[in-house]
């Protein structure tokens, strides 16, 4: 049984495609694209939800590992895609958490709804 799984992992290898699809260069990246992905979607939902304090902290993380990925040997250029997104996102929540908490986006959109009248 090891001789079998030695052989299908030197014939993976062997190959430069499935090398890379079988390792971590490729699944790590895939797997974070849920962070990204999540930010994007975030973006349609009410900014009174938002964290400042969590959004700051991933914008934080997205630049801090988009540098690291053209660190690292090999660079890993689907890493950085990753946290490219994933800044922009973030980037994109900072603007909406400003511009609803201290630049005035709560006032706009209360006086922006019509006055119900109770009868």
């Amino acid at each position: 049984m090891a001789a079998l799984i030695k052989a299908a992992n030197a014939k993976i290898r062997s190959n430069p495609v499935t090398d890379y699809f079988c390792s971590t260069h490729f699944w790590g990246p895939a797997s974070n694209f849920g962070i990204p992905l999540a930010a994007v979607l975030d973006t349609q939902k009410s900014p009174e939800l938002i964290s400042g304090k969590m959004t700051g902290a991933l914008t934080i993380y997205a630049f801090t590992f988009m540098r690291y990925s053209l660190a690292v040997t090999p660079k890993n250029y689907l890493l950085f895609a990753c946290h490219f997104v994933n800044a922009g996102a973030q980037l994109t929540q900072g603007y909406r958490y400003m511009d609803w908490n201290h630049w005035g986006g709560r006032e706009k959109a209360k006086a922006a709804t019509p006055a119900t009248v109770a009868v």
